[in-house]
């Protein structure tokens, strides 16, 4: 299949930036780093959840932060692994459940806030809702008429 490069829309194309570089974002180009797996849900007409598998990890390994409309979500055990082994003595033998540091980026959509985080099941679902001001929904416009108001003119009833 052909490669589509979206670098030749950048040069006749201004204030498109952010939408060009969340195509490169989907299509692979940030190096495809598929850890820790994740779903986006849409939970209701202005309600998504993401969830993000991340067995083993207590919510003080966890982070979560929104800063101009991207939300970062990192993990890191190294802290609890070694203070976990220190006190215990343990030695692991063989490791299949990744246990290395992360980083998960989301670009959220404008108006688009974090309603909550919980971590359940070792999935950790981030709750957001799309709450568009009142200035920015759509309305309706009347149409009036361009010149003066027509006046219809009538004669009084006598009491």
């Amino acid at each position: 299949m052909r490669q589509f490069d979206p670098s030749s829309l950048y040069r006749s194309t201004v204030g498109f930036d952010r939408l060009f570089s969340m195509l490169d974002q989907i299509s692979g180009v940030d190096g495809g780093n598929a850890y820790p797996p994740y779903n986006i849900e849409r939970t209701g007409e202005n309600h998504y959840r993401i969830s993000v598998a991340v067995a083993g990890f207590s919510e003080n390994d966890l982070a979560i932060e929104v800063r101009e409309q991207t939300l970062s979500i990192r993990g890191d055990k190294t802290g609890s692994e070694a203070k976990a082994r220190a006190e215990g003595n343990r030695e692991v033998l063989h490791q299949g459940i990744a246990a290395r540091a992360f980083e998960r980026r989301f670009q959220l959509a404008d108006h688009v806030q974090v309603e909550s985080a919980t971590l359940e099941h070792g999935l950790l679902h981030v709750d957001l809702v799309r709450e568009v001001p009142e200035a920015k929904k759509p309305r309706l416009i009347p149409i009036g008429a361009t010149g003066s108001a027509t006046v219809i003119e009538g004669k009084a009833k006598a009491a």
